[in-house]
Formats: structure tokens, sequence, C-alpha cells
């Protein structure tokens, strides 16, 4: 989380918005063997937990279950040009949202894991245009038993939010607008959008 107390934002519904338009974080934990990371596909269950699951392979699956362990989910980003600002004497930078939770993590049982499958399937599946939705009855009773004897599910109560929408507070509005211009035309529309909508 970045220290300027200026990129927080303490609103819980853009929080899940933004937990829900990326569903993609990192888990770090520390284990035996020192600090590891995975990464994998976040769900919220909009009652202050998040659910993930990884490789039962994976270096932090013997590890996590009891643990506290932190998440970050990274929105969007992009480099800041000092050629953006009417004081030209400055250097570059970087824009970005982000969000760090911080929880006690459980594994989950496996009627909560498949759940957890499926809720995460439909609601991506719900953002494809066109076709009939993929659904697990699609798939082979057989591979699906495999599939999941292969991955563990977890659930991680959120005891912290840490969140940063670092969107050029500190600047004029003059310059945030030719900032946005400029992350706009050089390719980050994302985070050039987040300052129009977001910084005050």
């Amino acid at each position: 989380m970045h220290p300027n107390p200026a990129y927080r934002m303490d609103d819980r519904a853009l929080h899940e918005a933004l937990l829900d338009e990326v569903g993609f974080g990192m888990v770090f934990a520390t284990t035996p063997d020192g600090p590891r990371v995975v990464h994998t596909p976040i769900l919220s269950t909009g009652d202050g937990a998040v659910q993930f699951h990884i490789a039962r392979g994976n270096a932090l699956a013997r590890h996590l279950a009891g643990e506290t362990a932190l998440i970050t989910v990274n929105g969007p980003d992009g480099y800041v040009s000092p050629r953006w600002y009417s004081e030209k004497s400055t250097v570059p930078t970087w824009n970005f949202v982000a969000i760090e939770l911080e929880g006690r993590v459980r594994r989950m049982e496996q009627d909560g894991l498949i759940a957890m499958l499926d809720n995460l399937s439909a609601r991506h599946e719900a953002r494809i245009e066109g076709g009939e939705s993929w659904t697990r009855e699609k798939l082979d009773k057989d591979v699906f038993r495999r599939m999941l004897g292969a991955i563990v599910g977890f659930e991680m109560e959120i005891q912290a939010w840490r969140p940063t929408f670092k969107l050029g507070q500190d600047d004029s509005s003059a310059d945030r607008a030719s900032i946005a211009d400029g992350l706009d035309a050089s390719g980050s529309p994302g985070i050039a959008q987040l300052m129009r909508t977001l910084a005050p």
C-alpha cells in the first residue's frame, strides 16, 4: 500500500467492484522454505471473505490452512511522463490501482470448493457474448473428478483492506486532465478513465 493517505479510498463497494472486475490476484504467505506466492482467480463472497484455489502440488498448498496470508489484486496502471505536466521540472511516476487483503486462511471442504468453481465459471462465462455458457455439466464426470483432485480450495476471512488508488490526487485538475489524455494516447485507457471518474 502506498504510504500517501491521499491515495486511499475507503469505499468498500468500490473495492468489491475492483475484485469482481479483475477477478485475479496473488496470494503471499511465509512457509518453512521462505516466502511464496501463487497467482490465482479470486472470488469475493460478498460478506468479508474471498475464495481461491491452487494446484495441490503448489508450495503453498501444504502451509496456508490456519495461516495469515496477504492477497494483492491489481487494477489498471500506467506510466506517467513528465511531459504531461504544466511544470516540467518533475520526474516520471506511475499511476495505479491495487488492493491488499490480509486475513486468516482456512481450507475448504470439497462441497465448498465445487460451489466456488461453479460460481467462478458462471461469473466469467456471463461476460462472454454469444454462444452457450460453459457449465460443469458439459464435462465428463471422471475428468472433473481427476481435475478436482489436483486442486485445493481456500477461503480467507479479510481482517484488513489496504487500498491504493494513485490517480494524481496531489496534481492540479489541469495536470490530471493532461495526464489522463496522455495515458489514453499511450495505451493505458483504464487508469485514464479512473483518473477522470474517481480523482477529485
